[in-house]
């Protein structure tokens, strides 16, 4: 590339501000996952929801957007980016009110899934459109940290600003957070950002619609229900309903000459192993995050608001590598930064394994190593699998990336979940009662009806088992994430800095490069 057409493709001010924009539904879609946390007690009560329903207003929004996500990046992909981007603000910000002043447990979960609907729609299109606005490439390398680092921002402020709204307003009033932002997308949108579509595309192929629907739902119902309940009937076959119909999805995305999925991404090694190691980092990282909060709460007795400040300087620790990531990328090659970057949390995991149950400092400061390392793989992981996509495929390959991250947050769920609750039944004493080797929950209640010497006895027995669980799901993840590192390494050391020419591809890339022309 010549100087002339590297000042050409750089992006200016416009460019940057409809950064700005297009970041406030990415935060948004974040803020709203963790907020939710924080309100459920309150609107359960004002709305009288019965314990099922409880569990669908939390989970439908995220069921709308894992399975949702494939089908509107493809359908971004060929009504225009801009076009669906616009309709989903516009549809989440009805919904948003609407959620505020319902009336009935089963009128906010058909909100909620309207809104999860919207949400699905907003973050491929504005990865997407990202990428389609910064041709640089150490430009988009940033702006995607920007981008990726506002759902840190959302996890962040989600249960402070929620927090501090529900001591003063309404349990409704949190669904109005979204609200102004989406005022401003529909308001400015138009003028900063640029429409984009294929215009070679054709119809939207409503059977792979319905089958991805079909393979993707039940599977995180499955992953629910196992983590829940444990191995069962009912997860067995959630799951191997899943699996079915994703069989059938893939066969029928091989016979169409325009898919829902271009399935010749996948013969790109480059984007193989990135979205398999980034499906891998978010199952264990997120899972890993879910048993420190749950730490600090059964272990350490915070209250829900101070768990979640306990996880702030974490979170803010990530928020700042996504800023340094790029900068970084410059000079060293992705397979050197995003491998280091993995062994940093490596690092951090094995600094959890040293935790007690006589205080949370430890895991504090080893969740903090461990989200230094998150930005390399999440800002150039995100930026070679869009990149490998031709323009007019990146609103689809922008989905299997969320996705796959959405699914790997259940996934990490379930197994370490699982994988703790294994050691802590091993742990907990013959003679305990059988709610104390159910649960650390079911051990408070079982303590506040037993003698307070036996009760105290019990409560630090069920700690250290639980402690002990987390140790092992922690060095598990460790473990898996060393194996990942290595892979990396390998798989992407061709791969020059960002802005450098590009050494001679892989086979298998050479090879996608002109299947997709």
């Amino acid at each position: 590339m010549s100087s002339d057409e590297g000042r050409a493709q750089r992006a200016g001010t416009r460019e940057w501000v409809g950064l700005a924009v297009l970041a406030l539904p990415t935060l948004l879609v974040s803020l709203d996952m963790f907020v939710m946390l924080l309100a459920l007690p309150h609107l359960s009560r004002a709305l009288h929801a019965t314990g099922v329903q409880q569990l669908w207003i939390m989970d439908v929004y995220g069921f709308m957007v894992a399975g949702l996500m494939v089908t509107m990046g493809a359908l971004g992909d060929r009504i225009g980016r801009r076009r669906l981007l616009l309709a989903a603000a516009l549809v989440f910000g009805l919904a948003s009110v609407g959620a505020a002043w319902s009336t009935s447990p089963l009128m906010l979960i058909a909100l909620r899934a309207l809104l999860g609907i919207a949400g699905a729609a907003l973050t491929p299109s504005t990865l997407a459109l990202i990428s389609h606005l910064f041709r640089d490439p150490r430009q988009k390398a940033g702006a995607i940290g920007i981008w990726a680092g506002c759902f840190t921002v959302g996890a962040i402020i989600g249960p402070i600003v929620g927090g501090a709204m529900l001591e003063r307003f309404w349990w409704g009033s949190v669904f109005l957070l979204g609200v102004p932002a989406m005022a401003l997308l529909l308001a400015v949108g138009p003028a900063l950002v640029p429409e984009y579509r294929d215009e070679a595309a054709g119809r939207l192929d409503l059977r792979s619609v319905v089958l991805s629907l079909a393979a993707v739902l039940p599977a995180i119902q499955g992953v629910k229900s196992f983590a829940r309940d444990g191995w069962g009937v009912t997860p067995a076959l959630l799951l191997a309903a899943g699996l079915a119909f994703g069989a059938l999805f893939v066969r029928r995305q091989r016979r169409l000459a325009d898919p829902l999925v271009d399935l010749r991404l996948f013969a790109s090694r480059t984007f193989s192993a990135t979205l398999g190691s980034m499906l891998a980092y978010s199952t264990l990282s997120g899972g890993t995050m879910v048993l420190v909060a749950q730490y600090f709460q059964l272990v350490d007795g915070l209250p829900p608001l101070r768990a979640g400040l306990a996880l702030a300087p974490g979170m803010a620790a990530s928020v700042a590598g996504f800023q340094i990531a790029p900068l970084l990328a410059r000079r060293v090659r992705p397979a050197f930064l995003i491998a280091g970057g993995i062994l940093i949390t490596v690092t951090g995991l094995l600094v959890m394994t040293r935790s007690d149950t006589s205080g949370a400092w430890v895991l504090i400061v080893g969740f903090l190593v461990s989200c230094l390392g998150t930005a390399p793989l999440v800002t150039l992981g995100t930026n070679l699998i869009v990149g490998a996509a031709p323009p007019e495929r990146a609103g689809s390959a922008a989905a299997l990336g969320q996705t796959a991250g959405e699914f790997g947050y259940a996934l990490g769920v379930a197994v370490l979940g699982s994988v703790l609750t294994v050691v802590y039944r091993s742990r907990i004493p013959a003679g305990a009662p059988p709610a104390a080797r159910d649960s650390i929950a079911g051990a408070t209640q079982a303590a506040s009806h037993l003698p307070a010497p036996a009760g105290r006895a019990l409560l630090s027995a069920a700690h250290e088992a639980f402690v002990a669980g987390l140790h092992t799901a922690a060095g598990l993840s460790a473990a898996i994430l060393f194996a990942t590192a290595v892979l990396l390494a390998v798989v992407l050391r061709h791969l020059p800095p960002l802005g450098q020419p590009p050494s001679d591809p892989a086979p298998a890339e050479a090879a996608l490069a002109e299947s997709v022309q």
